[in-house]
Order: structure tokens, then sequence, then C-alpha cells
């Protein structure tokens, strides 16, 4: 069955090839061939064209005869010359002597281009019109089918201006497929007057169709040949490529069929390709020779495979397990103090791989301080999330000693500094909230700017103030701001995972469509519906592209002091 389908592909490919390069070569012939006999047509219009002006010129007065014919038409109404063909139409040239006289100008013109049809298909006189786009014809030596003086036809401008605009150098010719004649040559010389001007053409028209005849009899004949000469190539062909291709790949095919059959067997013979006779000198010798090499290869790539997989699955459980204590690490019951009527709080986090390097916190300092914490690591992946869990410890840890946000990111990044050999940072923004006065105390440690809503506004961006990352230099004292909270403010901060999230196009999700899909929150909406709302957003915009960055928010809600035991409700 292999055999059958390889040998009629190498016929397929042979016959193709060979048809091909037959094409190839006839076009080419053939477009030499009809070059030749058109410009031998064309040299030959256009040599008699110009030997019979000069007869015309001699023989009878034809420049007066055009000028006459020209006037007459000229002065016709349009709808007088759509009259074209009937004898009422020929009337308005009748009458003139040089016409109807015999042995007048027309009637000797007619004669002398006569003498000139041996050579050509069709000798007249004619003088194209701009103004109606029309050749109108002067006098025409058909002894069948005569054109009247004066009766016209439409010609195309591109041919009519090729016509009235020549300036005398190479031969003046055009080619046209024409309705009635078919392909037609019309080659013309001028006839001018005393003072120069143009008065009419002397026309000559060879029919082309000829060459297009010898054309296809040429194409007829090479045809048949390169079918022999395909045919003997491909029965040639066939021969070889059995021989020296075929055979031998069907030999390496049924060592392959073999080898699969020991293998799920279980045999452990290695020498399937090995034993193979095949002596052809090219790259099949060169195959069976790797193939052979391959078996032996396999054999220890196998036990390789296993050591791998072995340890691809003890790094996934890791992996798993990593994923799940970085999860715990964060908070993640909501709502966090149900107790609590005085804020609401709500975060998320969306990493990038198994393991983030973003991180969020929030926590009661005491009863009236509630620490809040967003923070970004340089990296992803399993140091990033190392490098979080260390930073996140640092912090909260100084924040539960009741320092102020500049100190806590001061003493922060002196204890990342002192032991950082991995040159990693932190962008990390803290505020604490004094709950009975809605007092929100701030530092940014290079990271975005929060945004803020007032109760009866909309979402925008606070732009404080910025300082260096942590763990970027020692010695940095951090500088902090307040922000004023009144009942029902909203504040929202989150990484730059959320602004450059990236969709198909490569383009960004950007900070202006996170604030759009912020504000399209109604004002009732809690925290969490926040959230919810900014993720719908992101996931519409990319699409199901890939996520490159983790992708981390939180949102408060600040709604009042918490009323005191004994306090009216």
């Amino acid at each position: 069955m292999n055999r059958k389908s390889l040998t009629a592909k190498t016929i397929r490919s042979t016959v193709l090839s060979s048809v091909a390069l037959g094409l190839v070569a006839m076009i080419i012939g053939l477009g030499f061939y009809g070059y030749t006999l058109v410009h031998q047509y064309i040299t030959r219009a256009f040599e008699t064209a110009k030997l019979a002006s000069v007869s015309a010129q001699r023989g009878a007065d034809s420049v007066a005869l055009s000028k006459e014919i020209m006037r007459i038409y000229r002065s016709l109404s349009e709808e007088e010359r759509n009259r074209v063909g009937t004898e009422e139409y020929r009337q308005h040239f009748s009458a003139l002597e040089s016409v109807s006289k015999k042995g007048g100008a027309y009637d000797v013109l007619v004669h002398m281009l006569r003498t000139f049809v041996n050579e050509v298909d069709y000798v007249y006189l004619g003088m194209y019109d701009r103004d109606t786009q029309a050749l109108v014809y002067i006098v025409d030596s058909d002894e069948e089918e005569p054109l009247f003086p004066g009766e016209w036809e439409s010609v195309t401008k591109q041919g009519m201006e090729k016509f009235l605009n020549w300036n005398g150098e190479g031969m003046l010719y055009d080619i046209d497929n024409t309705q009635k004649y078919g392909w037609m040559c019309t080659a013309g010389f001028p006839i001018r007057d005393e003072a120069g001007e143009v008065c009419e053409f002397l026309l000559v028209d060879v029919s082309i169709n000829s060459v297009i005849r010898n054309m296809l009899k040429y194409a007829l004949q090479i045809g048949v040949g390169l079918a022999l000469a395909t045919a003997l190539i491909a029965l040639l062909a066939s021969r070889r490529i059995k021989k020296a291709v075929v055979r031998p790949i069907d030999a390496i095919a049924d060592a392959a069929v073999t080898y699969v059959r020991d293998k799920r067997s279980g045999s452990d013979c290695q020498d399937h390709f090995s034993g193979l006779n095949i002596h052809t000198g090219d790259e099949l010798q060169n195959l069976s020779q790797v193939m052979a090499d391959m078996e032996r290869d396999l054999a220890e790539h196998e036990q390789q495979l296993t050591r791998i997989a072995a340890e691809k699955e003890r790094i996934g459980t890791e992996l798993s397990l990593a994923t799940q204590i970085q999860a715990a690490m964060l908070p993640h019951i909501f709502p966090p103090f149900p107790d609590r009527t005085d804020f609401d709080v709500y975060a998320s986090m969306d990493p990038a791989k198994e393991v983030g390097g973003d991180f969020y916190d929030y926590f009661l300092v005491d009863d009236d301080h509630l620490g809040l914490l967003i923070a970004d690591v340089s990296g992803k992946g399993v140091p990033a999330a190392l490098f979080m869990m260390a930073s996140k410890i640092i912090l909260q840890s100084v924040a539960m000693l009741g320092k102020s946000p500049g100190e806590i990111l001061t003493k922060t990044n002196e204890a990342i500094c002192s032991n950082n050999e991995a040159q990693m940072f932190v962008t990390v923004w803290l505020g604490i909230l004094e709950l009975s006065t809605g007092k929100l105390t701030c530092a940014n440690a290079g990271h975005e700017y929060p945004v803020l809503k007032r109760k009866d506004g909309g979402f925008a961006l606070y732009k404080d103030r910025h300082g260096f990352v942590l763990g970027g230099m020692d010695g940095i004292v951090y500088k902090e701001y307040e922000i004023q909270l009144e009942p029902g403010d909203k504040l929202f901060v989150y990484t730059d995972g959320v602004p450059e999230a990236t969709n198909l196009e490569q383009a960004l999700f950007g900070t202006e469509r996170m604030l759009s899909a912020l504000n399209a929150c109604p004002d009732a909406a809690t925290p969490q519906d926040v959230l919810e709302q900014v993720r719908r957003a992101v996931d519409d915009f990319v699409r199901g592209a890939e996520q490159f960055d983790d992708l981390t928010m939180l949102c408060l809600e600040y709604k009042g002091p918490q009323p005191k035991e004994g306090d009216a409700i």
C-alpha cells in the first residue's frame, strides 16, 4: 500500500514538473513567436499607410475633400449624426461634386487605394473628431461593404489621442479587439495641409486573428510533444524510484513496525535498524544509520524520562502546596470583621503563575486603627512569592508596633536592604485609618496612585507623593500624608496588573478604562461589587489573552464611627 502510494506520488510529481517546465517553455516560445508575427504585421501596415499617403496626396486633392466632409459632419446636430447609415444621412454629403462626380477626387482615391489592398485587409482615409470621439470616414476602398463619405463610428479616446498626438517618431498604430472584425491592428500616417495641420489619416487595418490561429496551432504541436515526453520520463523515473527509494523506505518502515510491536510486548531487542542492509550511498543509507542510533538513544532516554516525570510530579505537588500556603497567608474570609459597622473591606489577588508576587493585607492595629496594605514584588513565580511572604511578615510586624505609615516603610526598607542578595524590591502603598475620625494616614513606596471616591462624587486618582521602592536603597526616610474620609467615601488600591492587562492586539487596559469601570458601579455598590465590576471589565477587554502579571485589588468603604455601647441607634 505504501509502495503504491509513494510510486503514485513520484509519478505525479514527475508529470507535474515536466508539464510545468513544458508549459513555461511553450509560453516563452509562444510569446516570441507571437511578438515576431505581430511586429511583422505592424511594420507591413505602417509602411503601406506611409506609401499610400504619398499616393493619396499626389493622385487627388484628398486634403480639400477631407476638409469639406469634416465641415459638413461638424455642422450636423447630434440627432442628425445619429442617423448614420441611412439614406437621409448620406444626402448631406452626396451633394459634394468631388463625391458625386464620376472621375472626381473621391472616385480617383477609391481606385488608387484599392491597389494597396493586396498586402493588407483594409485601406481607407479617415479623420478623428475629438468633440464626438468618432472616426469619420473620408474614402473607403472596401469593395464589398464600403462606407460612404461622412459615415462614422465611435472609437476609444486612448486610440484617438494616440493618432492625433503622434510626434512622428516610431510607427503609428493601435491594436484593439473589435466586435465586428476581432483583433485588428490599425496603422496610420497623417496627411497635412499646406499650413501643417493634420487634415486626415491614411489608415490601414490588418487582422491579427491569423496570428492567434497560428499560435494555437503551435501550442497544439508543443502540447502533443510535451505529453509524449512526460509519459516517457514518468516511466523511467518510476522504475528508478522504486529501486533506489521505495524499497529502502519499505525496509525502514517494516523495521519501525517491528520495533513498535516489540516495545509494546516489553522486548528489550535493540537491533531492529542496525540489521538493515541498506547501501544506497545517499540520504536513505544515512537515515537507516540514524534510526539505528536513535534506537539505542531511546532506550537511554526512556530511563531519563521516567526520572524526569517523577521529578515534575514532585515539583507540581510542591507548587500546588505553595499556592495553598500563599493563599492562606492572605486574608480571605469576608466579611473580615462581621461585628464592625464602621467600615467594609474586600480584596482579591489572581496570580499570573501558580504563585505570585502581589499581596494585600488589612488588620486592626487596635480597636480604633485599621491597617490597609497592597504591594507588588518585582518578578514573578516562586522567587517573587518567597520575597512577598518575607516582606508581608516584616510590614505587618512593624505595623503592629503602633508605628506611623512612614516609619513602617522606613523600618521595613532597612530590614529588607540588610539582607537582599537577590536585589529584589517591592512597591507598597500603606494606610492606617483612624476609624473614629476617618483620618487616613498614608505612605507610598513607588506604588500605583490610589483611587478615591467621595460619597457624592465619582472615582478619581489621588496623585499622592511617591517614595522609592522598598529594598532598592538603604537609608531612605519615607514621607506620609493624610486623607480625611467622610462616611460613604470609598478607597480603591490596586497593582499594575490592572492597568497593564493586555489584550490579543497588545493594547493595554489602561487607567482610563479602570476609572470608567469603577464609575460604572452604582453608589450603593459594596467593595466586593466594585472589585467584581473591575474584574469583569478587565476580562471583557483581554478576551482570553494570557495573563502576564498578577492582578490584585483592595477596596474600602468608610461608613463612619461605630456606635459605642449605650449610644442611641
